[in-house]
């Protein structure tokens, strides 16, 4: 029986999901097939041969070796104990995976822990301020870098956060209507300070271009792409969320925890919490923006590659400190460049939506994670630890933006099991792109299908990104996301589809009306077939002290029509004053059944936009057997939508009926899954 057909039953067989995925393989020993084992150690050497007595010492030696015999043999690269510190990412093209059916695997060796890291250590700490408790080191000229790690924790940026109540904002920049902050005109390289903006649903960052005065003067076009749309950054939507900081500048150096480099000088200022030492620290610098890049061309996919056991750390995405900014949008997808026809006035006039900014919903970018997969097949990442990571842990079949390769989407058969993400400035996963190919593939080999996320952990993301979601998977066909456990997050934990329901068959209507607009670009079409948003199960996943800063979103969202689509036996607590289960705007043939939802402001929601009935929008769902707290039901569950809401059952005094605890005790990761954790995220 499959899986969803499972699901369509009356309760869901939950022990019965096997651990390994649906990658299958003829075993050698009926093919006849020998394999080769290559070791790789920190105290290596490349001209040795890479047996356990005389291991290669670089990775790069290692792909070399993997070439050379992978047409005729299964490939295992083991990686001794220790850190691999790579001066360039790792670029694994059709030539590294498995050829002929045959397979390559880079894994740990016995009882090691290896890690592939983007970083060099710091030391040489000296005091530099001793009044601030300021320390200095040298680093290489040029260095630059968004994020920090003390001690494998996050450090902050130095940050001050300024009052809303004293700000203009005007179609150049912003003035600051306080003397207290007249020293900001005096501060040196004023270009590399940014803005950031924290509203109901996005995260702003945009860099000063010039301080004169009291005016700041920003760079474009993120001053432009950062005032209009939606919760922008001068006006967003609420006032408990809405927060305005000036970043990065040694005189913002205030607080532990946050550093300031100066690329110029070749310094790192770091202030460490009181009573710690230098010679207590390790300070891990990035210097990559991203570490492994696994893709070939939609003819030539990368096939039959698995990574188990390694962990992947220490990167930094520079993308906001470029004058492009991080016009955030919605859960790492950011406007960028210059649209036509943008009104002169739309900090003021388009601050909720415009017709100029809706064309562009469909040319968003996705933030490049530190791993990334596309024009792929059958790349599977056991066991691995995704840590301390300057973005998205893992992107999966993104847009073409986000991969370094060029090639996006196309990625086929990913599994992604009994894995750690841990400690991440951006989400754990994003699977799927946003562009027009990502919904309606221009080419059959473009499609993003059959991705299984199983027996993950998931702790402590987003938390530079604060909009990013732990796992999004938007334009896929068939992504499985099975027994995970997610936790510490800002934002939301599992969000499913994309794009409001205009690239839908028929469109949304709502952005036909006048003021939206979205179909007078010629390129954004009317579709009369679906997208790829379908036959998705998010099922049996454990979900607890998320949305701890934005209220919109849900623990569980979804966007879009995704027809065959289930959300059931998940276990969501600890999320007070926010959406559980939320089916936005589009939403059409999912079924929410058997959930239990303890301590939400809202345990199920749907935006069926109720303002511009009669107009549909949010169709033919079912929220079935589900079990909640006391909570509020947002949306219309009607007759005239089909939305169907039935043996949903309140519970109060803890008195979970069995079948409700038997959910909450098998969500999560399975006992069979084994040991899934690193550090704290356990």
């Amino acid at each position: 029986m499959t899986l969803l057909g499972m699901a369509r039953g009356t309760a869901l067989a939950l022990c019965v999901w096997p651990v390994v995925g649906f990658s299958a393989f003829v075993p050698d020993n009926q093919r006849n097939v020998e394999t080769v084992t290559f070791t790789v150690s920190p105290q290596g050497d490349d001209s040795a041969d890479g047996s356990a007595t005389r291991p290669f010492k670089t990775l790069a030696r290692a792909q070399q070796a993997v070439r050379s015999v992978n047409s005729n043999a299964n490939v295992v690269v083991l990686l001794a104990d220790g850190i691999y510190r790579i001066a360039d990412p790792l670029h694994f093209t059709p030539a590294d995976g498995g050829q002929d059916g045959n397979n390559v695997t880079w894994q740990s060796a016995p009882n090691a822990s290896p890690v592939i890291a983007g970083s060099l250590p710091v030391t040489g700490w000296k005091i530099s301020d001793a009044a601030r408790q300021i320390y200095v080191a040298d680093v290489p000229a040029g260095t630059d870098t968004r994020q920090l790690w003390v001690n494998n924790r996050l450090a902050k940026p130095a940050s001050i956060e300024i009052p809303r109540s004293a700000i203009e904002f005007d179609a150049e920049g912003m003035t600051i209507n306080d003397p207290k902050y007249d020293y900001l005109a005096s501060l040196p390289t004023q270009h590399r300070i940014e803005v950031q903006a924290t509203g109901y649903f996005t995260n702003r960052l945009s860099p000063v271009k010039s301080i004169a005065g009291r005016k700041l003067l920003m760079q474009q076009p993120a001053w432009d792409n950062n005032t209009w749309g939606y919760d922008t950054l001068n006006a967003p939507v609420g006032s408990e969320s809405a927060h305005l900081y000036l970043n990065n500048s040694l005189a913002f150096l205030t607080q532990p925890n946050q550093f300031y480099v100066d690329p110029e000088g070749g310094k790192l200022y770091y202030r460490p919490a009181a009573g710690v030492t230098p010679e207590q620290m390790t300070v891990e610098l990035p210097r990559l923006p991203y570490l492994v890049a696994i893709g070939g061309s939609y003819e030539r996919p990368v096939r039959d590659l698995t990574f188990k056991g390694i962990r992947f750390s220490y990167t930094s995405w520079m993308g906001p400190s470029s004058p492009e900014g991080y016009a955030d949008q919605q859960s790492g997808a950011y406007l960028t460049g210059v649209t036509p026809g943008r009104p002169k006035d739309a900090f003021k006039s388009c601050v909720w939506g415009c017709r100029a900014f809706e064309t562009r919903r469909n040319d968003w970018s996705q933030i490049p994670a530190a791993v990334q997969v596309s024009a792929a097949e059958r790349i599977v990442f056991d066991q691995v630890v995704f840590a301390h990571l300057g973005q998205i842990g893992l992107g999966i079949g993104n847009n073409d933006n986000a991969h370094a390769t060029g090639v996006g989407l196309g990625a086929r058969s990913i599994e992604v099991k009994r894995s750690v993400f841990n400690d991440l400035a951006g989400g754990a996963i994003l699977a799927g792109g946003i562009s027009r190919d990502a919904h309606h593939p221009s080419n059959p080999r473009m499609a993003n299908r059959n991705v299984v996320i199983a027996n993950n952990r998931i702790k402590t993301v987003s938390q530079v990104y604060m909009d990013n979601s732990a796992i999004l998977s938007t334009y896929v066909d068939s992504a499985i996301i099975l027994h995970n456990d997610i936790s510490d997050a800002p934002y939301d934990g599992i969000d499913i589809g994309w794009g409001w329901g205009i690239n839908d068959v028929g469109g949304n209507a709502v952005y036909r009306i006048a003021e939206r607009g979205h179909y007078d670009h010629p390129d954004n079409l009317i579709y009369d077939t679906p997208t790829l948003h379908r036959r998705v199960m998010v099922a049996y996943n454990r979900l607890y002290n998320i949305k701890t800063r934005f209220h919109d979103g849900g623990a569980i969202y979804n966007l879009s029509a995704s027809p065959d689509t289930f959300i059931a036996e998940n276990y969501v607590y600890n999320i007070p004053d926010r959406i559980a289960l939320y089916l936005d705007e589009g939403s059409r043939y999912i079924t929410i059944r058997n959930n239990v939802v303890d301590g939400a402001g809202t345990w199920l929601n749907i935006n069926t936009v109720g303002s511009y009935q009669p107009l549909r929008t949010s169709t033919d769902n079912k929220a079935v057997g589900n079990w909640h707290t006391e909570g509020k039901v947002g949306g219309l569950w009607d007759a005239y939508n089909n939305n169907l809401m039935e043996g949903n059952q309140l519970i109060k005094g803890g008195k979970w009926p069995a079948e409700a605890r038997r959910v909450m005790e098998n969500a999560g990761i399975q006992k069979e899954a084994g040991a899934v954790a690193y550090g704290d995220a356990r």
